[in-house]
């Protein structure tokens, strides 16, 4: 069997992959003129990497793209799947006849025993190792792999990006479907392009595809409709993946975007993890908020965030999108303060500091034979049998008597009436702090 008819079994995807750096679409902050990728390739000064990013933006391609701009011999394995013995075929093929680019899928599951017996041969130069992620691998990878590897985070593809790549495919006659009479509307192409959210394997398959399973017309022309576009999307890349690492990023602006007050770049974070289904995260990342960002300005807000999580997950989605959005809108509208959590911080900071001392023997717990020998609960006054249900009285061990955890804020109704009080007894209490302390 010929080349050619081999490579016909392949996706599209497979077949237009770059075979030099010109050829890769998008990705110009590292491939660019100038830049880092392809400064090293031009002095023929490679050194091992790792390449993270959503699926579909050109881990592989790059990959290839430098094996094919060096000359140098191209090796690919899937570090969850291939065995040691793979890597030990490779690094074999490395002494016999010099350097083996290895890509090598899903890096962040390479296991003990294949990284040490890898490690080696990246410091050597036998070996260049193009790793390829979908996960953060300041995160996930081994610290030993990291420091022998740059690292570099691909972005997603921009629908222009994708476009031109499938314009490419259309008329490549060698890897293509440059061979068979196609018209593609321009509602189509735009389809293709946006519909799978950056991922160009998802939009050049799905062409494929259209293509392939397109009666040709009376004139003998395979027409792609928009209709046709769409049924052939096999894959809807998803903008928030609850498994990915992206998620912690969607998670992360998301609760900054409440924090903020931007209803509307709140509301779009929760759309992408509802789009994903991601009920749990946007519950608990509520819940957090409620009490972390609003606090004591409102404390009804907690409550209403409280009932709606508890509507979310008794219906699910999609109508559980109803309360969340109200909780979303209800908490990025609200006062804000972050007095609770920056008072329990500054408490455990303390303690961890060592800075803390003896219960004072009042406040020690007297129910117990031989207490009153220790001393433990005498001259406990009881602050029910005072005027207001007060007593000026010491809580503190005597190292930090004097210590104030929580500052109040005044950015709401509810935590000013709680400033004032806290104020007074403070006053009381003969430990007196400045308002704007």
């Amino acid at each position: 069997m010929k080349g050619n008819d081999i490579m016909a079994f392949h996706p599209l995807a497979y077949r237009m992959r770059p075979q030099n750096l010109n050829e890769i679409v998008g990705q110009q902050h590292l491939v660019g003129p100038g830049k880092i990728i392809r400064r090293m390739v031009n002095a023929k000064l490679l050194s091992s990497m790792i390449l993270y990013g959503p699926p579909g933006t050109g881990k592989t391609s790059i990959a290839s793209a430098i094996a094919g701009s060096t000359k140098y011999a191209f090796r690919k394995l899937n570090a969850a799947t291939d065995s040691k013995k793979a890597l030990e075929q490779i690094v074999a093929e490395a002494k016999m006849s010099g350097t083996v680019i290895l890509m090598l899928d899903e890096i962040h599951r390479l296991t003990k025993p294949k990284q040490d017996f890898l490690l080696p041969h990246l410091e050597n130069g036998q070996i260049i190792l193009i790793g390829a992620t979908t996960e953060n691998p300041y995160i996930t990878i081994n610290p030993a792999i990291r420091s022998r590897t740059q690292i570099f985070e691909l972005k997603p593809l921009t629908a222009m990006d994708i476009r031109q790549a499938l314009e490419r495919a259309l008329h490549d006659k060698k890897n293509g479907l440059g061979a068979f009479n196609v018209k593609l509307d321009d509602a189509a192409i735009k389809h293709l392009a946006n519909a799978t959210h950056g991922d160009l394997r998802s939009s050049l398959n799905a062409l494929e595809l259209a293509v392939k399973s397109t009666p040709a017309n009376d004139d003998g022309i395979i027409h792609i409709t928009l209709k046709i576009a769409e049924e052939c999307v096999q894959h809807k890349a998803l903008i928030h993946d609850k498994n990915g690492d992206a998620h912690y990023d969607v998670v992360s602006a998301f609760q900054k975007s409440i924090r903020g007050s931007d209803v509307d770049a709140a509301l779009h974070y929760l759309a992408r993890m509802a789009d994903a289904d991601d009920l749990p995260s946007v519950t608990r990342r509520l819940l957090v908020i409620a009490y972390e960002d609003v606090g004591l300005a409102n404390p009804q807000t907690a409550a209403r965030t409280v009932a709606a999580v508890t509507a979310a997950e008794k219906v699910g989605f999609p109508e559980a999108r109803i309360p969340l959005a109200e909780a979303v809108i209800d908490l990025c509208l609200s006062p804000k303060s972050n007095s609770a959590i920056s008072a329990i911080d500054k408490a455990l900071d303390d303690l961890h500091q060592g800075n803390y001392g003896e219960i004072p023997n009042w406040l020690k717990d007297p129910h117990y034979q031989g207490a009153e020998k220790l001393g433990h609960g005498i001259g406990y006054k009881y602050p029910h049998d005072y005027p207001h249900d007060w007593v000026k009285q010491q809580y503190l061990p005597d190292k930090i008597k004097n210590r104030h955890y929580y500052i109040p804020k005044k950015n709401g109704r509810y935590e000013k009436a709680l400033a004032e009080q806290y104020y007074r007894l403070e006053k009381f209490k003969g430990r007196p702090l400045e308002k704007d302390e």
